[in-house]
């Protein structure tokens, strides 16, 4: 009997570590610099690939290091107010997981695996994919990552991984899986061309498919919020979304549809100042109109 409880303790004491996680300090990541991979200031210096370190940005010194057996960090973007006890490194992998590690004390948050996000990365099933050189290949699958994931603070951090055929939000601080949807058939969503604001992504999606009349099914951009319904703009299949502030974002939808500012709350068009519809908008612009008295003469 002690002979069994014995064999069972050290079975459970050397049982392998989920996902390959290896977290330890200094230095086991054979990391090279990306700190301008992350648009926003971030507390340590991180470096990546193909584990993930945090230094020192006074010192220089190695804070921790961090990495999976069998996988190669791509990209990492920030969630969370710098220097804050919950900040969050999310990183996304080569093998199609993404991570949320709790930056103070390099604890892993939470681990998970979104369909499709690798085969997307690599791009081996891109027209003319098996052509590419390594090289290319390479520089594809890093500019993928950065795309792979939007990070939003409202109404509480949440993660939204994206890929051409499905998409997934997460609740940070548990990897909560709040929503997933995918693109209507004969479609593609496009997550190089998304954005985020202070509390939703908006993505676009172009299509190729038809209607039953034999029409080309319209493009559209999809608004996604953490708890609240999702709403869908009706666009050209190649706008440009363009990030004005926290809650605004440009919609730049060739000569014909022009171009307009959505409130990316709810989805409505603002209204410009001088347009005959302004006293009746929805969504006034942004910092109000200036009174007829204060209007410029000519």
């Amino acid at each position: 009997m002690l002979l069994i409880l014995g064999a069972g303790a050290a079975a459970h004491a050397n049982r392998p570590v989920p996902f390959g996680d290896q977290v330890s300090a200094p230095g086991k990541a054979e990391a090279s610099p990306v700190s301008a991979q992350s648009a926003d200031p971030v507390t340590p210096d991180f470096r990546i690939g193909p584990g993930l370190e945090a230094y020192d940005p006074s010192t220089g010194s190695l804070l921790w290091s961090y990495r999976r057996d069998g996988a190669t960090a791509l990209h990492v973007s920030m969630l969370g107010q710098n220097g804050s006890p919950e900040q969050s490194a999310v990183v996304v992998w080569d093998d199609g997981m993404v991570t949320s590690l709790r930056v103070a004390d390099h604890q892993v948050r939470w681990h998970r695996s979104v369909p499709g996000l690798s085969d997307w990365l690599h791009g081996d099933n891109d027209p003319g994919g098996a052509q590419r050189t390594d090289v290319q290949r390479k520089e594809l699958e890093l500019e993928r990552a950065a795309s792979a994931v939007q990070t939003v603070l409202g109404p509480e951090p949440w993660v939204q991984v994206l890929t051409p055929g499905l998409t997934m939000g997460f609740r940070d601080r548990d990897g909560d899986l709040r929503f997933n949807s995918r693109p209507q058939a004969g479609c593609l969503y496009d997550p190089q061309r998304a954005v985020s604001t202070d509390d939703a992504v908006l993505l676009p999606r172009a299509c190729t498919g038809t209607t039953g009349s034999g029409r080309q099914l319209p493009g559209s951009v999809t608004g996604f919020k953490l708890i609240d319904h999702s709403f869908v703009l009706n666009t050209g299949p190649a706008v440009e979304l363009i990030r004005l502030d926290g809650h605004r974002v440009r919609l730049n939808d060739g000569p014909l549809l022009g171009s307009r500012v959505v409130d990316a709350d709810t989805g409505i068009t603002e209204i410009p100042c001088g347009s005959a519809s302004a006293p009746f908008a929805a969504e006034p612009a942004a910092g109000g109109c200036p009174s007829p008295a204060q209007q410029p003469t000519h």
